[in-house]
């Protein structure tokens, strides 16, 4: 599908074989504070997940994509839709990034790949993000992609017994 694929990466649909890929980022308790995980999830689980990855966006209300670099054919990362309604033509989105591929650029060409997917093929009116007010990283990447600040959701999230707030950010289609 040409629209997922960039010039450095490769948007695509999670397979069987990524198990190996998707167990220790699952597992990775740096990435749960953002995925609202608290407890690992067994190889078993997740082959489970991946056998009903084939489903339908409309059915699971989700859509989770592989970000693979084009010039190795490593997966990198993934990328998410999320509470996916398309009565009221919306979704989150969220983006994770394998540090070792941090700053090079992908998540960039990743997330607009997403967006232009979901305007044009999900006919979505807007995309939304939850950030932590604290992730600085992610703030930079959905501002310079147009999302802007909607609000500030107080002492929403519980990290390491601390409370953090959380910026809800918005890109709506003109």
């Amino acid at each position: 599908m040409q629209t997922l694929l960039g010039k450095h990466i490769f948007l695509r649909a999670i397979e069987p074989e990524d198990l190996d890929f998707l167990h220790p980022v699952e597992n990775d308790e740096a990435f749960w504070e953002v995925s609202h995980t608290q407890t690992p999830f067994s190889r078993y689980m997740l082959k489970q997940y991946l056998e009903n990855a084939h489903l339908d966006i409309y059915q699971t209300k989700q859509l989770r994509l592989v970000i693979e670099d084009i010039s190795t054919k490593k997966q990198i990362g993934m990328i998410d839709l999320f509470d996916f309604n398309p009565q009221h033509k919306r979704a989150g989105i969220g983006i994770l990034i394998h540090p070792f591929y941090q700053n090079k650029g992908f998540a960039s060409e990743a997330l607009a790949l997403l967006i232009q997917y979901s305007f044009t093929h999900l006919q979505l009116h807007q995309l939304y993000a939850n950030i932590t007010i604290d992730n600085k990283k992610s703030i930079s990447l959905f501002e310079r992609h147009q999302f802007k600040k909607a609000g500030i959701k107080r002492d929403w999230i519980l990290s390491n017994e601390k409370f953090k707030d959380e910026i809800l950010y918005q890109l709506i289609k003109e």
